[in-house]
């Protein structure tokens, strides 16, 4: 049934190949995870497309996005904002630049305040 789910499929074009089989972009597997001292964050702020409004932005985290989410989580939850962690980058809302650098480094991670 898997293998004729014709939705994972929709930009293929028809193949006379019998044994061709189709792999998508999601089956590549994630990076591993690094430990937090080889871990070099980058903190800085964004105030770009957002309406004015202020996003604290934490890029350079090596490792799958469930940990990904777990240390974007603790970061919100101990900075009292709300945010989102995907696709590499952490988001923060307000100007939390010295307070997430702070955690960061209590945690063990190398962090650096960007701009």
């Amino acid at each position: 049934m898997a293998e004729n789910d014709w939705k994972s499929r929709l930009g293929v074009v028809y193949s006379t190949n019998p044994n061709f089989n189709y792999t998508s972009e999601e089956d590549e597997p994630e990076a591993e995870l690094l430990p937090p001292e080889k871990q070099k964050l980058v903190v800085r702020i964004d105030r770009r497309n957002r309406g004015g409004k202020q996003v604290t932005v934490v890029e350079g985290f090596v490792g799958p996005s469930d940990d990904l989410e777990d240390l974007g989580k603790k970061l919100k939850s101990k900075c009292g904002t709300g945010g989102s962690a995907k696709d590499g980058v952490i988001l923060i809302q307000g100007d939390m630049r010295d307070k997430v650098v702070a955690i960061l480094t209590s945690m063990g991670y190398k962090a650096k305040r960007g701009n």
